[in-house]
């Protein structure tokens, strides 16, 4: 039986975490670096030489010019979030399938401008969230589902926060109001909500309700925030986004038998392993001294990294569209367009002096 060609992508813009996914696309069995687009023919070029690309791939001087290419079956999309509506509406009419880079839009109604074309165009759509990919996701899933181990999920709060130095708070496009509006709700709160709807199943909450005193740059740009989420069965959820406090990145489920944590669950540790630590009917011993039974941990192993991961999965739909015809796969598109909603509903919150909001699919 003849191998299936790989899938050959393009990359849209030469952002810093262009980087890191044109390197995954190198290692992931089922990609192929084939083109990489710029404003400039010279930023273009020093990017595929600095980045590993084959001597065969294309170099472009326009994105326009990368998605005229008809050997590019898909394109992966860096560029800032005020700019993905034009660019993967365009690229979706051109039938290149699209792997956009998180946020997916600045509001919902703009990605559904991108999900018509992409529906329209029969191409594959999915957004570049790497740790949905990474097999320790799967099982932390398992361990959330079994009903004798975790019970009933009661509870998820999370976390995500860098200290940014001066220089990105001054220049980085992700405090820029007319490029990456969202800032750190946009950034690094999409993580955060998309943790929480992962952990209820992608059931959307009713009531979102952002904590006060979020703090904005001088432009307007949320730098740090956050929000309590409500569901009508009783769960609630909390999160917390930042440009401003030190490295963390945490997942906490409660269940009403168990408890599910993780500390690094958007980068590892590690790039080939990863744990998480899962605790069913805990207790205390006699005196209340110590814990009984313990959280036990868990490690998962990976051959390469989650974001090689995510675009060998992509490459794969893209090539069961392109050689057997299949339709593409909406869970993908569906689970951002859930998260914009979330995110769309705390921004909403903030601009109303922190009144609760009513989210509506």
């Amino acid at each position: 039986m003849a191998e299936t060609p790989k899938i050959r992508f393009g990359v849209v813009g030469c952002a810093d975490i262009a980087r890191k996914v044109s390197h995954a696309v190198a290692l992931a069995p089922k990609a192929a670096l084939h083109a990489v687009g710029s404003r400039s023919i010279n930023k273009a070029s020093a990017f595929a030489a600095a980045n590993g690309f084959p001597a065969s791939a294309k170099v472009y001087g326009s994105y326009e010019a990368l998605l005229d290419d008809p050997e590019v079956d898909a394109v992966y999309m860096p560029l800032p979030t005020g700019l993905h509506v034009r660019w993967a509406v365009l690229a979706a009419t051109k039938k290149k399938h699209v792997l956009l880079e998180k946020p997916v839009a600045l509001n919902v109604a703009e990605f559904d401008e991108i999900i018509a074309a992409c529906e329209s165009n029969g191409v594959q759509l999915m957004d570049g969230t790497m740790w949905m990919h990474h097999p320790r996701t799967s099982k932390m899933k398992e361990f959330l589902s079994d009903a004798n181990r975790f019970g009933q999920l009661r509870s998820i709060h999370t976390n995500f926060s860098f200290a940014a130095d001066a220089d990105f708070l001054e220049n980085d496009i992700r405090v820029k109001p007319d490029l990456d509006a969202l800032g750190a709700l946009g950034d690094a709160g999409w993580y955060c909500l998309r943790a929480i709807l992962w952990a209820a199943n992608y059931e959307l909450p009713k009531t979102v309700i952002a904590l006060r005193n979020p703090e904005l740059n001088q432009v307007g740009v949320i730098l740090s925030c956050g929000a309590t989420l409500c569901w009508e069965d009783g769960k609630v959820a909390t999160f917390h986004c930042s440009f401003l406090s030190n490295l963390t990145m945490d997942i906490t489920a409660v269940g009403t038998k168990g408890t599910l944590h993780v500390h690094d669950f958007i980068i590892p540790y590690e790039e080939k392993e990863a744990s998480f630590y899962a605790a069913t009917e805990s207790g205390f011993d006699d005196l209340v001294t110590k814990w009984v039974s313990q959280p036990s941990k868990h490690i998962i192993k990976t051959d390469i990294p989650q974001e090689a991961l995510m675009v060998n999965e992509f490459a794969r739909l893209v090539a069961d569209i392109k050689f057997n015809n299949a339709r593409p796969e909406k869970k993908w598109p569906t689970i951002s367009r859930k998260t914009q909603l979330v995110v769309d509903a705390v921004k909403a919150s903030i601009e109303r002096g922190f009144e609760p909001v009513q989210i509506q699919e």
